[in-house]
């Protein structure tokens, strides 16, 4: 048990149950054919907004996997297994949004070569 008073499978399961519940979101929103509302409950943001949340988030996980991993080396942190979710998360975090990316990238190309 770490000193927080909860183990590292806790974290692990929370983390998979809340991306469980993202992507049962994502596929009801998906199915409705509209995006998500925010957690807010305000109006919609912007394309530009969402996206900016987004990265801004990721680099967030990669500020904080960075820390964790100077922690470790420092000799702060003792519990490896969050060193490694942190940069696990971090690292998963980057990879879908380098593939948001080249979808993006591939639908623009798909949008500016046909005809007009």
């Amino acid at each position: 048990m770490s000193v927080s008073g909860i183990s590292g499978a806790d974290r692990v399961m929370a983390i998979r149950a809340q991306i469980l519940e993202r992507n049962a979101a994502l596929q009801r929103a998906n199915q409705v054919g509209q995006t998500p509302a925010p957690a807010t409950g305000g109006a919609n943001p912007g394309f530009g907004a969402t996206m900016e949340a987004a990265l801004r988030q990721v680099n967030e996980s990669q500020h904080a996997a960075s820390k964790a991993s100077e922690a470790f080396e420092r000799g702060d942190t003792v519990d490896v297994a969050q060193v490694m979710l942190a940069r696990q998360k971090a690292s998963v975090a980057f990879e879908a949004t380098l593939q948001a990316r080249n979808k993006l990238l591939s639908a623009y190309k798909d949008i500016m070569s046909m005809p007009v």
